[in-house]
């Protein structure tokens, strides 16, 4: 995409185009299903350390499958906040069974 992106509707369906490969999106599923969860551990327990976990492990396995699957360049470096809250996004369409959908809508199923 040329230029910079000036709003969220115009980001997300970059954001599942740069999430082609679904290694990459299970990848990403996976790190934020344990950074959600290592997260809700730290806060049960009032504990830092699992909540700062939960930021490793949500970017490492994030940024392996845009490194080493994808091979493209996480959006998170240029769209920290969109693209947070794109990957709770898919997230929640993956749980709730609707992801599929939503790529085949944007034009990625």
């Amino acid at each position: 995409m040329a230029g910079r992106i000036e709003s969220y509707a115009e980001f997300w369906p970059f954001y599942l185009g740069q999430h082609s490969h679904a290694a990459n999106r299970a990848l990403h599923l996976a790190g934020t299903g344990a950074g959600i969860a290592l997260l809700a551990a730290g806060i049960a327990i009032l504990d830092w350390r699992p909540m700062v976990a939960a930021a490793v492990v949500g970017y490492g396995f994030a940024w392996a499958g845009h490194f080493f699957v994808e091979r493209n360049r996480p959006a998170t470096f240029t769209y920290p906040l969109w693209s947070l809250v794109s990957d709770l996004r898919m997230f929640g369409l993956f749980v709730t069974g609707r992801l599929k959908a939503e790529l085949e809508r944007q034009g990625f199923g």
